[in-house]
Parts: structure tokens; sequence; C-alpha cells
């Protein structure tokens, strides 16, 4: 498949083993990653622990990082803040988030983002011989190896989602 966002782009130029997904996105869906996993999960049978969201975190320092857990489980900011090095964290801004990654809000992949962020990834993705994320726009879900995604993020593992 020809390479059509900065995900999938470098994930062909470093010859990443992958999958791609695509499914026609719903524009009155409330939560992107939930519509994510509904269909991967119908059409792939995945379990919905296996698909994961991207999420755009401001540090204390105000610098931007970035938080990686399943759709099915919420951010612990606390134990995230603990993972990224800093004292606390908080979302980012849907702008801010857009502007620093170069993808739309609802289709930020953690693979070709603009600036390379420091990246922490729940540790539950470890567990997975696959998981799902992202591919850089709604309706586009990249299937690849956890220990790829930790490499290519240059992320750290660690507990920082709640069930």
């Amino acid at each position: 498949m020809a390479a059509s966002t900065p995900a999938l782009a470098l994930l062909n130029a470093l010859e990443i083993h992958h999958t791609v997904h695509s499914y026609e996105h719903d524009s009155r869906s409330q939560s992107y990653g939930e519509e994510a996993a509904q269909i991967l999960v119908e059409r792939l049978g995945v379990r919905a622990e296996q698909v994961f969201k991207t999420l755009v975190v401001e540090r204390a320092d105000r610098s931007l990082a970035v938080a990686i857990v399943p759709v099915t489980a919420m951010l612990s900011l606390k134990a995230a803040a603990a993972a990224l090095s800093t004292r606390k964290i908080t979302m980012a801004d849907r702008a801010v988030a857009e502007r620093s990654s170069g993808y739309v809000f609802g289709g930020i992949s953690p693979l070709g983002q603009r600036r390379s962020l420091p990246t922490a990834i729940d540790d539950s993705a470890l567990g997975f011989e696959t998981i799902l994320c992202s591919g850089g726009r709604r309706g586009l879900e990249i299937e690849l190896a956890p220990a790829d995604l930790v490499k290519l993020t240059r992320a750290t593992t660690a507990p920082i989602a709640t069930r």
C-alpha cells in the first residue's frame, strides 16, 4: 500500500511489518477510539483492549508528550506524569495537539508526528502479539507489534491506564 500518511510512510521506509485497516468513519461518532475498537472487534475479532488511543499531554514545564493507552481505559494522569518524568500532566488543548502532531484530532498517530515527543505506552500493550493504533487519520488503523511501536517512538512502558 502506498504511504498516505506520515505514519505509514515511516513504517514503509523502515520496512516495519504492519497491517493497515481502514473503515468509513461516522461523523456522528462521539468517541473516535471507541468507534475504531467496535469496528475492529467486529471485523477482525481482536480484543478491544488491543486498540490503543494516542493522547497528547502537557507536562509541568509546558512541554508536550504522548501517552498511549487502550481505548477501553482512561489515562492515569499521576502514573503518566511519573512515566514521563514530570510532577504533573494535563491533557493538551485540541488545537495544540493537532499543530504539534500534524494530524487531525481523532486521527493522531503516535508515529510520524511533526516533532518527536517523549512517549509513554501502557504496559498492557506488551501482553499482545499485535496492537492497533491510529494510522494518521480518522478511519485508518495500523496493526503492529507493540515492541515495534515502543522502538519507533522511543517510549517508556509503564502502567499508565486505569481500567
